[in-house]
């Protein structure tokens, strides 16, 4: 009898293990798919760094400096280079995956203040945005500050 019991105490808690692990964490959830879709192009809207983060430690252990053109993103991984192209008036920019957002920010990214003064948005704050994952390494036309002409 207490070996049945025993039975069905441990089937009672892998069953409720298992369902507690399929409950979906929808912040999980997202970033789990973009990879496993290996999404390239997505679209959302970008904010720029709040100046009390200048000097603070990132995700990926660098320092944030916002005259370097660096961005956070709760979606795409970290050390990433990607393409971040204003949709109002077609200037794109070349940044560098350094940091995670607040998992409750639904913004796709969030670019240092240099990368959202290239982008020409920073009156207002926020801006619809195209973002192209380039890679892990720097694209050779991130060198080149003449692109936005």
């Amino acid at each position: 009898m207490n070996k049945q019991i025993a039975i069905a105490i441990f089937a009672g808690v892998v069953f409720a293990n298992n369902v507690h692990a399929q409950k979906p964490n929808p912040h999980k959830a997202s970033r789990t798919t973009l990879h496993k879709k290996n999404i390239k192009t997505q679209y959302g809207v970008a904010s720029f760094y709040a100046n009390k983060f200048n000097g603070r430690r990132t995700a990926n252990g660098e320092i944030f400096n916002q005259k370097k053109l660096t961005a956070a993103s709760n979606t795409l991984s970290l050390n990433t280079w990607v393409k971040v192209t204003n949709l109002h008036n077609k200037k794109s920019v070349y940044v560098k995956i350094t940091d995670r957002m607040h998992f409750r920010n639904k913004r796709l990214i969030d670019l240092s203040k240099a990368a959202a003064h290239q982008l020409g948005y920073t009156g207002w704050g926020l801006a619809k945005v195209r973002v192209d994952v380039i890679g892990k390494h720097k694209p050779a036309q991130a060198y080149s500050i003449a692109e936005n002409k």
